[in-house]
């Protein structure tokens, strides 16, 4: 086998495919497979991603592996066990918790290797809950998606530090290159949203859910002491409709309602971000990795963020973007303030020092490279 090709196949099990970072690094992976030669199966309830998936080569298993009833993750169990005999596949690479024991038990019965890929921050308060998330360390590989991340599968499982492995989240850096993105894809969206052309737009790009501090992000934008900008929160609330209407009802109390849009899930958002003079990541919980920020800074843009989780990895703070104190609406304000008032010299200083940064360690040929990598030593180890 050459240090290039990857002649086996390989099996991803995750509970959807919509939006997401572990939804769009199973798509990356799968591809990165393809291309090196490999078949690889994706087990899946399906969604948005699903289609891209299926057209880079990919084999969708569809079926409710988006569950937690115990009788069904043994049911899956078995129909993966099924698969992996018959399209003689090598490894088993879960991506989330409750297909990861379906993914383990199926693994387990046919001899294969099992690898598992920590995307988020499982916190657990109790001994069961700490069992629960454990299967996402018991693999032959343990992937962390941050040096954040791997502090705290160490800190909540025992696990052989030779098999724990660190590989940030990468993002498609042709997608996220602003010389790569049309005037004509930029003004489309500015006229879908309403946006004026001699306004600075502030954006929170991200999934519509608390933790992600939409509301301090509200809050902050009532602090600005103006309303001399537009402000826009683009993502998919995934059926959280209360919160949405919460958001919405926060911005007509602080009178905001005229100059801030929710558009809900946007396919282009390296266009979206264009429009952007100032992206906002205000997260009040740890982010495992924070892939809105390393896109805010491939794509030059001024970020602010929460000084939280692995955005204090992916941030050089006053270099390549800013770091405030999380649920702080007025520190936010601030950061916000300052990443506006950055001159052209300024904005250009740390429009590059981003770029460098995310070239150098966030990108998917890199992640996908170092993926593919930790395949072959589990293989070799055989």
């Amino acid at each position: 086998m050459s240090s290039q090709s990857l002649p086996f196949s390989i099996l991803q099990v995750i509970p959807a495919l919509d939006a997401g970072g572990a939804e769009r690094t199973a798509v990356d992976v799968a591809k990165a497979v393809i291309a090196a030669g490999g078949k690889c199966w994706i087990a899946t309830a399906g969604g948005r991603l699903a289609e891209e998936a299926e057209k880079a080569g990919a084999i969708l298993v569809e079926g409710p592996f988006d569950t937690k009833n115990p009788l069904t993750i043994r049911s899956n169990a078995a129909r993966l066990a099924e698969l992996i005999a018959k399209e003689k596949i090598a490894i088993v690479h879960a991506r989330s918790r409750a297909p990861a024991w379906s993914a383990w038990f199926a693994a387990r019965r046919t001899g294969v290797k099992y690898v598992a890929t920590y995307h988020g921050i499982y916190n657990a308060k109790g001994a069961l809950k700490r069992w629960y998330n454990s299967i996402m360390a018991r693999g032959d590989a343990v992937i962390a998606n941050s040096a954040y991340t791997a502090a705290h599968v160490k800190r909540e499982h025992r696990i052989d530090p030779a098999k724990l492995h660190i590989i940030p989240r990468g993002i498609d850096i042709e997608a996220f290159t602003p010389a790569n993105v049309t005037a004509d894809r930029v003004e489309t969206i500015r006229k879908q949203w309403n946006l004026k052309p001699d306004l600075p737009v502030i954006m929170m790009p991200g999934r519509l859910t608390r933790w992600k501090g939409q509301l301090v992000f509200i809050e902050a934008l009532a602090q600005l002491g103006h309303r001399n900008f537009e402000a826009v929160m683009v993502g998919d609330a995934q059926e959280r409709d209360s919160y949405v209407d919460e958001l919405r009802a926060a911005l007509d109390r602080l009178d905001l309602s005229q100059i801030v849009r929710i558009p809900g899930h946007s396919s282009d958002i390296p266009a979206a971000m264009m429009l952007a003079s100032v992206i906002v990541t205000p997260s009040i919980e740890p982010e495992a990795f924070g892939r809105v920020a390393v896109e805010a800074q491939a794509m030059g843009r001024p970020v602010v963020a929460s000084r939280l989780g692995a955005q204090t990895e992916t941030i050089e703070d006053g270099v390549t973007g800013f770091l405030v104190e999380p649920g702080d609406a007025k520190a936010l304000a601030e950061g916000i303030s300052k990443a506006l008032a950055l001159n052209e010299d300024e904005r250009a200083a740390m429009r590059t020092a981003a770029r460098v940064r995310v070239l150098k360690s966030y990108t998917v040929d890199a992640m996908c490279a170092a993926t593919l990598a930790v395949y072959r030593k589990v293989m070799s180890a055989s």
